[in-house]
């Protein structure tokens, strides 16, 4: 059983709490803390978690083996190499860092201490995604040639009770919601060689219309309209739109075209999700059943995942290594956008190592 100390008890902790308590079961929440103490004792009364810590007590506490860093993009690079220095294996929310330089550092140093680095997303090891990845490698629609992937809406300040950081350094629709899409794209189509984009703002400043901020407004320090070409190394196009400057569009989630067919690939911010296929036999999009597990909301699996590796010694998929070709892929794209010109990556994508689909739901098996 590994236990784990979870840093930050704010909006998304909540369904990490709920599944890390009830559904996986080889790790156990020993310890939670949060800069709002009001928060950590709320959390650690509705989940029964035993302890409320700062994170300098967890990373002194020799219970806790994996620290679950879910605090908000500025700190993820802090946070995470206090963690690897204090001996601790580490999953941080999405992104890895800020910058390429610091994600390089954190996976250089964990792999100097002996340690497991994970981040999300891991919505891709759910059934929608790996159902997809199945279709892919069994042929089904060929050659994959290029791929259409668009997340656009109109920001978070509608519903978000805090919502400044989506508009602050590491965060924009690219860092916010483009680990999910980027990840499910190197997932499907393997490792990415270059990227191109154009990038903008529409609006300077926003106003949060949700409680309890109502009415206050943000200042935006990001680009809000990304739209970027990735060029995979197996020849693969993508197109990848992310946006907070769009109140409403008919355009896919994502779509991956290849020599024989098109699969309809479902939402990358969920686990499940319609899959569907269309081939040169039969022009027409049908639904394929879902072939694996975790179909549900099921944040917390790469949290299991990565505990399941610490005890049998294998390789983790939402592994900081993972992350850091998703981040050089973001971090290029920004660039791109600044310098106007192409951006030729240097990361390289980790193996996947499918889990079993015979164990049961809530223990993430090995091959």
């Amino acid at each position: 059983m590994i236990r784990v100390g979870i840093v930050g008890c704010g909006n998304i902790s909540g369904i990490y709490l709920q599944n890390l308590t009830e559904l996986f079961t080889n790790v156990t929440v020993y310890a939670c803390g949060d800069l709002d103490g009001e928060k950590a004792r709320q959390a650690a009364q509705r989940w029964s978690v035993p302890h409320i810590m700062t994170l300098e007590e967890m990373l002194r506490c020799d219970e806790i083996d994996m620290i679950l860093n879910l605090t908000t993009p500025r700190t993820h690079y802090k946070i995470n190499k206090l963690c690897l220095e204090a001996g601790k294996h580490v999953y941080v929310e999405k992104p890895l860092a800020l910058n390429y330089e610091e994600g390089k550092e954190l996976v250089a140093l964990a792999k100097e201490k002996d340690l497991y680095l994970g981040c999300a997303p891991d919505t891709f090891l759910g059934a929608g995604i790996q159902t997809c990845r199945s279709l892919i490698q069994g042929g089904f629609i060929g050659k994959p040639v290029a791929a259409s992937a668009f997340m656009m809406c109109h920001g978070h300040e509608s519903w978000h009770p805090s919502p400044e950081f989506y508009y602050d350094l590491g965060g924009g629709p690219l860092f916010d919601m483009g680990p999910y899409y980027v990840t499910a794209l190197v997932t499907l189509l393997g490792e990415a060689k270059s990227v191109c984009a154009i990038n903008g703002k529409t609006f300077q400043e926003r106003t949060i219309t949700s409680q309890p901020k109502f009415g206050q407004k943000i200042p935006v320090k990001v680009d809000t309209h990304v739209a970027a070409v990735i060029e995979f190394k197996n020849g693969a196009i993508a197109t990848l739109v992310t946006s907070f400057d769009v109140w409403n569009h008919s355009m896919p989630n994502l779509e991956i075209y290849g020599t024989l067919g098109s699969l309809k690939v479902p939402d990358p911010n969920g686990f499940g999700g319609p899959v569907a296929c269309a081939t040169f036999e039969d022009n027409t999009f049908k639904e394929i059943p879902l072939l694996s597990l975790y179909s549900d909301n099921s944040r917390g699996l790469g949290v299991s995942d990565m505990a399941a590796c610490i005890e049998s010694g294998r390789t983790h998929n939402a592994s900081g290594a993972l992350a850091l070709h998703v981040l050089e892929i973001m971090t290029s794209i920004i660039k791109s956008g600044q310098e106007g010109r192409r951006i030729a990556l240097e990361s390289t994508l980790p193996p996947f190592t499918p889990a079993s689909r015979e164990k049961a739901k809530g223990v993430l098996g090995e091959n």
